[in-house]
């Protein structure tokens, strides 16, 4: 656990001239941002000061940075009225926000990134729909209409599988998780800090699940936003980290425990049964997984990679259809039996052919990506495959009106 060290400024005091009114509190996480750090608050700083009409208050949570970046955030703290710093002793844009949010004392709270890429025009819209109350959360969108966005391809399909992804796996029906703009209202955000468990990137996308699942009122702004070329995010490592905390979401949505202290009307519960057959249909899909690896290597032994693979895949996805159909859905007996291999296998082609299409068009769009974009892509193409064969198995393979009902020979309904 991080904890202050440091603190400098004048505590939020605003420019004399400002009326008073509303408080905005404007935090930039910083880590290493010695390049753009003095630069990007003074414009900042000038554009609250010239063009906002609430009171503002900017904070830049240096959060472990070894360069430059705190003395030029104390600086910039001593010479500019309203600008204040703190230093945490560890890294993590998720555990910078929640020191600074948690002991707020403003109306709003908001944050941006410290290459201030979102045009800061679309900053009043953001908290406006806050401070009258319409709206308990706030993003930037790049992914919504009206957006205009300059990004290289990478980062583009990146970007969109991974929403893509939230929105297929957990429901989410916000555009856009990873846009560093956002706002909230204080009580509303320091009401859902403490169930917010990331202290990281995934951050953002555990506290908007979390206020979405609740049925707090998350508004979208299109932004403009231009790419920083010199971003220096470790794409593969934010994307297993993104993953694993998608898992753990999704787990905590199964049992339950996944509720917002503070809410609107609760999104709807579960389809019947689903929260019995997605930990079955997990716990099967990883010992397919396991077990095709190995006889992979066995079969290598004896034949080419190529046959090896097939081969291991055609094996483990008959044990997979017939694990799924009596552990999954319940489906005892031979009755139909044939018929759910051969649609099993259908479904199974259908989310190769989505896995291979991922790839080909990550190829297609940025050609000669790196080896961890490619990586990223795949596990997420794989991830959206997966969801699809269970969504095909309980729609229509073994969808009740299709297998034979209770009591009748060879079967018993999910």
């Amino acid at each position: 656990m991080s904890h202050l060290t440091t603190e400098r400024g004048a505590g939020g005091a605003p420019p004399p001239s400002r009326p008073r009114g509303r408080l905005v509190e404007v935090v930039v996480p910083v880590h290493n941002e010695e390049r753009v750090l003095a630069a990007s608050t003074e414009r900042l700083h000038a554009y609250l000061a010239g063009t906002f009409p609430y009171r503002f208050r900017i904070t830049i949570a240096d959060n472990a940075s070894t360069d430059a970046t705190w003395p030029i955030a104390e600086e910039l703290a001593a010479r500019l009225p309203g600008v204040r710093a703190v230093h945490l002793d560890g890294k993590g844009r998720g555990r910078a926000l929640r020191h600074v949010w948690g002991g707020s004392d403003a109306d709003v709270v908001a944050y941006m990134d410290a290459d201030l890429s979102t045009d800061l025009d679309a900053f009043l819209p953001l908290v406006a729909p806050l401070i009258s109350g319409h709206s308990d959360l706030a993003i930037g969108s790049r992914l919504t209409r009206g957006s205009a966005v300059v990004r290289g391809p990478r980062r583009e399909v990146v970007s969109r599988c991974y929403n893509l992804l939230l929105r297929a796996a957990l429901a989410a029906r916000f555009t856009d998780a990873q846009c560093g703009f956002k706002a909230a209202r204080t009580e509303v955000v320091q009401a859902l800090l403490p169930s917010v468990e990331d202290e990281e990137w995934f951050f953002d996308t555990e506290l908007l699940l979390l206020a979405e699942h609740g049925g707090l009122r998350i508004h979208e702004v299109p932004v403009d936003w231009v790419d920083d070329p010199d971003s220096r995010v470790d794409v593969l490592r934010t994307a297993l980290d993104d993953l694993r905390g998608m898992a753990r979401v999704a787990r905590r949505m199964l049992t339950g425990a996944f509720r917002a202290p503070v809410g609107g009307r609760p999104r709807p519960r579960l389809p019947a049964g689903m929260a019995r057959q997605l930990p079955a249909f997990a716990v099967i899909g990883a010992v397919s997984t396991a077990a095709q690896l190995v006889l992979f290597v066995l079969l290598r032994l004896v034949m080419g990679p190529l046959w090896a693979n097939a081969l291991s895949l055609v094996v483990t996805t008959v044990g997979n259809t017939a694990a799924n159909r009596r552990f999954t859905f319940g489906v005892t007996g031979a009755r139909h039996a044939f018929r759910h291999q051969v649609e099993g296998g259908a479904a199974f082609l259908l989310g190769l052919a989505l896995s291979t299409g991922g790839l080909a068009l990550l190829d297609a769009a940025a050609p000669g990506a790196g080896r961890a974009v490619e990586i990223a892509a795949l596990v997420t193409a794989n991830a959206l495959a997966t969801l699809l064969r269970f969504l095909l198995m309980r729609a229509w393979i073994f969808h009740p009106r299709r297998v034979p009902a209770a009591g009748e020979t060879g079967g018993t309904p999910s």
